[in-house]
């Protein structure tokens, strides 16, 4: 299954689909075979990297999507 990540407004990432999550030593998280996560992006979640819904009321940030530049040679 192909992965999929939504950027939700004023929320959390949503990643869908086949995935692993690493911390910064290379373990890997335990997802107890979830297929889809969302992850905290506002940094006031106590169960970071992953999203508990603290954001609700005090996190205000909206994206869209653009197309980024080449890559640098």
């Amino acid at each position: 299954m192909k992965t999929r990540i939504k950027i939700n407004s004023n929320g959390s990432i949503r990643v869908e689909g086949d995935f692993e999550i690493v911390d910064h030593e290379g373990n890997v998280f335990n997802l107890n075979g979830r297929t889809s996560v969302a992850l905290c992006r506002c940094n006031l979640s106590e169960n970071r990297p992953f999203c508990d819904g603290a954001h609700k009321g005090k996190f205000d940030c909206s994206s869209v999507a653009f197309e980024l530049p080449a890559p640098k040679a």
